[in-house]
């Protein structure tokens, strides 16, 4: 089953940004296991009230349509990959 990883950010996100590079890499390691699904918070609203996201960047892991795990806020890579493989 491959993984949904949701990532809650906004274009005017500090952190959000200090992330992005760390993403890019995850997605080119995991290829094919990984989808991830970039969430503008200013563009959609709706989308991040349907999952409680408060603050960004939130990740939140998804296998079918289950939630499994979650971060909050800038992550190291080798959390980020730790909950995406849990």
């Amino acid at each position: 089953m491959v993984v949904k990883l949701l990532d809650f950010w906004a274009p005017w996100c500090g952190p959000c940004r200090i992330m992005n590079p760390i993403l890019e890499e995850i997605e080119k390691e995991l290829g094919e296991k990984i989808v991830i699904e970039k969430i503008n918070v200013d563009e959609e609203s709706e989308k991040a009230s349907k999952y409680g996201v408060m603050s960004i960047p939130t990740y939140i892991v998804m296998k079918g349509e289950e939630e499994v795990g979650r971060k909050v806020g800038v992550t190291a890579k080798a959390d980020l990959l730790k909950l995406l493989s849990s």
